[in-house]
């Protein structure tokens, strides 16, 4: 009988970028603001970013033929197309293979007002959205022009109904952005605010590390996705390349 869920889901962080870099150097500065040159949708990948991408293609190259992907779908940001292209190049996965797609829900978490600030910059330049969003926590607070996790979530929503509609059976890699993974890890594992802020205080999801889910039915019930890898890094390991886990932003205090 067909599942509606695809055979096989991969979620994956973009790799490194030089938005990742700058945040760290403003951070360890003490700056109030990240120098940035770029729009956050135009922060292209950091020379690292590039070979944790390539090492990712090759792991993907080494899997039989029957269990790569067929579909890659990813963010218009920058460093997610560029990281998507570069594992569809190093898998040699033509685009007969595995078609690309790009969606802007896939996109990150939008900052608004506190786009560019590092966590001091946001407590001198908006106090009181400090102390609220503090109060409140990273799952509901949405800064003005911005969105909070529950914004992200009911984006993705409407991907996974995509999803399940023209990809079922099929074996789908979504490459996208840390609040991207984890609110997709909440939707298929149906976790509720705490779970999944607890598994965001154990640390930043590293770039290109692997979230899988694979189909399973269960006798007479509907299909289930069943977790498999969590932020799996032997690609880069294998490749002796860097692991970094740096966020794109300033993180929210942990709740």
């Amino acid at each position: 009988m067909q599942s509606n869920w695809p055979q096989t889901l991969w979620i994956v962080r973009h790799g490194q970028s030089a938005g990742n870099l700058a945040r760290d150097a403003a951070e360890a500065g003490g700056l109030a603001l990240i120098d940035l040159a770029w729009r956050d949708i135009d922060v292209p990948l950091s020379e690292l970013g590039v070979a944790q991408s390539v090492a990712l293609g090759d792991w993907f190259a080494k899997l039989p033929a029957g269990e790569q992907p067929e579909v890659i779908l990813c963010s218009t940001y920058l460093r997610a197309r560029e990281t998507a292209r570069l594992v569809a190049e190093g898998s040699r996965l033509s685009d007969t293979v595995a078609k690309l797609r790009v969606d802007e829900r896939l996109r990150e978490k939008e900052f608004g007002i506190l786009d560019r600030l590092t966590k001091l910059g946001i407590r001198q330049k908006h106090p009181e959205l400090n102390e609220q969003r503090v109060h409140v926590g990273k799952f509901y607070f949405r800064p003005p022009g911005g969105e909070s996790w529950c914004d992200v979530i009911l984006r993705l929503r409407s991907l996974l109904e995509m999803v399940t509609r023209e990809y079922a059976d099929r074996r789908v890699l979504v490459v996208a952005h840390q609040v991207t993974v984890n609110c997709m890890r909440y939707l298929l594992e149906q976790m509720d605010e705490q779970k999944i802020l607890e598994i965001d205080r154990q640390g930043d999801v590293p770039n290109c590390a692997v979230t899988s889910y694979r189909a399973e039915r269960r006798q007479d019930e509907d299909a289930v996705m069943r977790l498999d890898l969590v932020n799996f890094l032997a690609p880069l390991r294998e490749a002796a390349t860097p692991v970094t886990s740096a966020p794109d932003q300033p993180a929210a205090p942990k709740p």
